[in-house]
């Protein structure tokens, strides 16, 4: 955060003029010659994102000249900070307050790093004056939380394993005053024994991670994240290129993080409860096998199809604990299926609900924050699809067909209280750098279900 925005105007701020593409021949017809001229000679073209650093006529200060549509979105800015050069900049309009919040979480947003593992950090971002009408808290804390969801995910298997992932919920459980329980060992296969049978294999012990927030008055939001930690496929192991990138198997855990972080950092009036099944999924003798049945809390029983569908087996355990107290919202974040990817492809999540209206507010939501994901159905006749006649239910299923739609219908075995439940089927991970969304992981539809529930449980 601290690298994004600068603290207050300097006699070297840099100002930034922002002009929409139809209004630059008229904006440029104002300027001066010198101007004019710089701006001829450069060839500069005025297209959304493209950007010109003038150089002042006299003296060293210069200003910058910034193109985009009629109605900036939040990426509008968010290339600006690895585009400009080092120092400090200022927006030169008074801008709408939504607009203006708008463009300073994308510009901090553009002004990630990860840079724990480099011997030499990376080159400083260029810096921006916060503008006059944003809204500093919802900058802060929006930028704050997509930078923690991003260093989870970012983070390697050997430094992001269950201990590590407990660790994250107990510093942020500690900075807002929420309650934290870690269960694990025989505790945990006694209580959760489907996220015990999947995680058991692996040298970091699975856990379940509950932590809980708020007056018990309050309406009830529950979040479910998976926190498979790393995915080999267990003995139905991926195969190289298949497991390259699973450190971000746990991107569901770090998204529900992200969003409680938001939730405690604006002080909603709910009871905010947050359960992760954090494991491994691994290969040693003692691995659960294909054919294998499993007890769960429900009480349901689960044939092992494939092993490498396993996020499914361990939020079983997460969304039943959750169910249990019948909460008025259950949301579930998982990069659960490849299915998923192959229908909407990596940058939209698959929202599944079982309430038209919820689904109607979150999917103007992610329009309103500019964070996209589409509902796809939760249509009951695959549910055959998931028959076994030696247990309740298959893990994997039969067909290969609409596997995004039977690992949600899956899922929904466990749901049966929850007034509204959501679950989201997402990618977490950007694989190509874009302005404020560089290569590696990222909070996919974290800031629409944040103000999904801002908007439905904001009032006290």
């Amino acid at each position: 955060m601290n690298d994004a925005f600068a603290q207050r105007r300097t006699a070297g701020t840099i100002p930034i003029t922002l002009v929409t593409e139809k209004g630059y021949a008229a904006w440029r017809r104002k300027e001066g010659v010198s101007v004019r001229e710089a701006l001829r000679r450069s060839g500069f073209k005025a297209k959304p994102g493209a950007h010109m650093v003038i150089p002042a006529a006299k003296g060293p200060k210069s200003r910058v000249v910034a193109v985009t549509n009629d109605l900036p979105d939040l990426w509008a800015l968010a290339g600006l900070p690895n585009q400009l050069p080092n120092g400090s900049y200022v927006l030169d309009d008074e801008l709408d307050p939504a607009v203006a919040t708008r463009l300073a979480v994308g510009w901090g947003l553009g002004s990630y790093r990860f840079d724990r593992y480099r011997s030499e950090p990376a080159p400083a971002p260029a810096k921006l004056v916060m503008p006059k009408n944003a809204d500093r808290g919802a900058v802060e804390a929006q930028v704050d939380a997509v930078s923690l969801v991003r260093n989870l995910i970012n983070t390697p298997a050997a430094d992001m394993g269950p201990p590590e992932l407990a660790d994250a919920a107990k510093q942020l459980s500690v900075g807002f005053g929420a309650k934290l329980r870690v269960v694990r060992g025989k505790a945990l296969k006694e209580q959760f024994p489907a996220v015990h049978a999947v995680g058991r294999a692996a040298a970091k012990a699975p856990r379940l991670i509950d932590m809980a927030w708020g007056k018990p008055k309050h309406p009830k939001v529950t979040l479910v994240g998976k926190g498979v930690c790393f995915d080999t496929g267990g003995l139905n192991l991926k195969t190289g290129a298949g497991m390259r990138w699973m450190k971000k198997d746990m991107g569901g855990a770090a998204v529900t993080l992200g969003l409680a972080h938001l939730i405690m950092s604006a002080g909603l009036p709910v009871r905010l409860r947050v359960i992760i099944p954090a494991v491994e999924n691994n290969v040693s003798g003692n691995a659960y096998r294909p054919g294998d049945i499993l007890r769960t809390r429900k009480g349901v029983s689960i044939e092992i199809g494939n092993t490498d569908a396993e996020g499914r087996v361990v939020l079983a355990d997460g969304l039943a604990l959750a169910d249990e107290e019948a909460p008025d919202l259950l949301v579930d974040c998982a990069t659960l299926t490849g299915a998923a990817r192959v229908a909407l492809g990596t940058d939209l999540p698959a929202m599944f609900c079982d309430d038209d209206t919820f689904a109607g507010e979150l999917s103007a939501a992610a329009q309103n924050v500019t964070d996209p994901l589409w509902r796809l159905p939760l249509w009951q006749p695959y549910r055959r699809l998931l028959d076994t006649p030696v247990a309740d239910i298959n893990n994997a299923g039969t067909g290969g067909f609409a596997g995004a739609i039977t690992a949600a219908l899956f899922l929904g075995t466990f749901v049966e209280r929850a007034k509204t439940w959501v679950h989201l089927d997402l990618y977490g991970w950007n694989d190509t750098d874009r302005p404020g969304r560089p290569r590696g992981g990222d909070a996919m539809a974290m800031r629409a279900l944040f103000d999904v529930i801002r908007r439905r449980f904001g009032e006290s």
